[in-house]
């Protein structure tokens, strides 16, 4: 797998680098602005890029813009975005393509590498790995939605594991109950958001988030 990475923090960069390399993952380059990194992805043709949102020389959103230009440029390219904190305009701006193979994460997510490595393998593969915690402000952004607001709280829960990219059989394993019984909550929760069911992962937790942030 060929890996792109923009961090400006040399640090976390170069540990980037490594944890991924240990993992038999190639990093093609690493670089520290968004000019970069867009030339990079045409030089590379990676198969995933890591982006912090907030790249020099205003570190503001010059990552964001720079992952979303070349996921325009290059339809569908996995793109897994890193930030320090939730923020929830970029998160929607991430999930607006309405296309698979997007991540967000805290950066304190990188501390876990086997859940990283898990992630980026994720996203590359055309999946979603997003952060708990967005999810969850996600929610609570939204909760004045009165869909969303008839959700359970076990649908809710069901919601937010599925919004991280897990199967029936992950979620079932997390909340402690049978994969029939996520089977069920699922089917729910489309019928009140008024979605269409699909046995794609993908696909359902793409239009769910969708969704959440119309």
């Amino acid at each position: 797998m060929r890996v792109v990475i923009a961090e400006d923090l040399f640090l976390l960069r170069d540990g980037l680098t490594r944890m991924l390399q240990a993992h038999d993952m190639t990093v093609v380059q690493a670089v520290e602005t968004g000019p970069e990194l867009l030339a990079a992805v045409a030089a590379e043709e990676p198969d995933v890029l890591i982006v912090d949102v907030r790249l020099p020389p205003t570190f503001t959103d010059e990552g964001l813009r720079a992952a979303l230009e070349a996921r325009r440029s290059t339809p569908g390219l996995p793109v897994l975005v890193l930030s320090q904190y939730v923020e929830q305009l970029y998160a929607r701006e991430l999930l607006a393509g309405g296309s698979g193979g997007i991540g967000y994460l805290l950066k304190d997510r990188v501390m876990a590498s086997t859940e990283f490595v898990d992630a980026v393998r994720r996203v590359a593969a055309g999946g979603t790995a997003m952060d708990p915690e967005v999810i969850a402000r996600l929610l609570t952004h939204n909760a004045g939605n009165d869909a969303v607001a008839s959700l359970s709280p076990r649908e809710r829960e069901v919601l937010g594991l599925m919004a991280e990219g897990r199967s029936n059989a992950a979620v079932a394993q997390q909340l402690v109950i049978t994969e029939r019984a996520v089977a069920k909550h699922t089917a729910s929760i489309f019928l009140r958001l008024g979605l269409q069911p699909s046995d794609d992962d993908n696909r359902r937790v793409l239009a769910v988030l969708a969704y959440l942030n119309r």
